[in-house]
This record gives structure tokens, sequence and C-alpha cells, in this order.
């Protein structure tokens, strides 16, 4: 018996070198899950607000992270001075996480949040309106908080999402920007709605907005730019 216990224990002690190498499994809590490291040179680089264009920042995913490059023009332009503060594929508990960095250190006037396409979407584990509507209220709350003045856009029309099919999200929307509705009147603040002016008769995205029914083209940017700058300036005459 006890020349089997040495037996192990040698055998152990020869295998040891080659867990030592083995690589480890990555852990997902030790990633930039929120890709706080986005926007932190940009950030550190941008130079403090004027009062000749009151500074604005647009929070959101894909739809907000491709607009600066989809149309240029409409981000160099006055009165505002508009800064996007989008990344693809990001949800809103993430766009919670980088809220102080990304938005509240930038010393805008009034910060737009559009988030929840891919709350619905499951990017980031299963969809959970209420809990989607706390993380808009807690980014609320800290504008607020820090007299930053509150836009609440409206998910954007989608009938299907291409990279994850079949989850029905058209219905799902509607029901997340009626609660967004809801809450932007409770709390008087402006409430934008995108997915009135962009919806189809399915309660998608248009084609002539956006070819692949989730994020819009040039011509559905357009669209969503006049309603942008109107309800910046219905927050800016709000006082709270």
């Amino acid at each position: 018996m006890k020349l089997v216990v040495l037996l192990a224990l040698v055998l152990g002690l020869c295998q040891a070198p080659a867990w030592a190498q083995t690589a480890p499994t990555p852990d997902p809590l030790r990633t930039d899950w929120a890709n706080l490291t986005r926007y932190a040179t940009a950030n550190k680089e941008l130079p403090a607000p004027t009062a000749k264009a009151p500074r604005v920042v647009l929070l959101g995913n894909s739809i907000t992270d491709s607009w600066p490059k989809t149309d240029p023009k409409f981000f160099a332009g006055q009165p505002y001075e508009f800064i996007g503060r989008g990344i693809s594929g990001q949800t809103s508990p993430q766009m919670l996480l980088r809220f102080r960095q990304d938005v509240l250190e930038l010393q805008p006037k009034v910060v737009a949040i559009l988030a929840g396409t891919n709350d619905v979407a499951e990017n980031t584990g299963p969809y959970n309106p209420n809990a989607t509507l706390n993380n808009i209220k807690s980014m609320v709350e800290l504008a607020q908080a820090n007299g930053v003045r509150v836009v609440l856009c409206s998910v954007l029309p989608a009938y299907d999402f291409w990279w994850r099919k079949g989850l029905s999200p058209a219905p799902k929307i509607v029901a997340l920007n009626v609660l967004i509705k809801a809450y932007a009147r409770q709390k008087k603040l402006v409430y934008l709605d995108y997915h009135g002016a962009m919806a189809d008769e399915r309660q998608g995205l248009k084609v002539a907005y956006g070819e692949d029914g989730v994020h819009p083209n040039l011509a559905g940017y357009q669209v969503m730019e006049p309603l942008l700058q109107q309800a910046v300036a219905d927050a800016l005459k709000r006082k709270y």
C-alpha cells in the first residue's frame, strides 16, 4: 500500500510541470467588460466645453457609434457640440458602468441616452425589461445629481436581429419604449421618439432608413438629427 501511494505521488510530481504550462481559462471578470478603454484617450484629449456651443454627449451602442462616421458634418456644426460615445454591441449595464467617465467627466450640458436594442438582443444575457429600465433610471439619476439635463431616446425599431435571429424584437421594443416614455413623463424629462418616425408597418426599421433592419444609413440619421436638435433645445429650456 505504501508503495502504491509513493508511486502516485511521484507520478503527480512528474505531471506538475505539464499543468503549470497549461494556459489558464480566461476570466470574464478580469476583462474590460464595459470597454472602459475605448474612449479613455479621446476623453483626456477633449478640450474643455465652451459657452459658444453647449456640449451634448450621445451615449449609446453601434447606432450611436456609427453616427459620426456616417454623417460627420452633423458633428462638426452648430449650435451644439455633439460628442459621440457609442460602443457597438453594448447593453444598458455596460453603458451604466462607463457613464461617469464617458459622460459626467466630459461636463456636458445634456446627455442623450439611447439604450436597449442590445438588451432585447440578449447580447450580455437574458432580456429583462425592468432591469433595462432600472439601468436607464440609474443613468438619469447620476446625470441629474451632477446638473446634466437628460434626453431619453426611444429604442429604434427592429423586426429581427441579423446576428441573433428569432427573438421577435419588434413588440419587445415597443413595450420597452412605453416604459421609457412613462418614466420620462414621470420625471419631466424630454422623450425623443425615434421609433415613431422610423418604423414600418411591421414595427421594423424602414428599409429606406437602414438596409440591415437595425442600423440607420445616412437617410436614417438625417431623420434622427432634427429630432435630436429639437429635443436638446427642449431639454435646455427645462428647469430642474
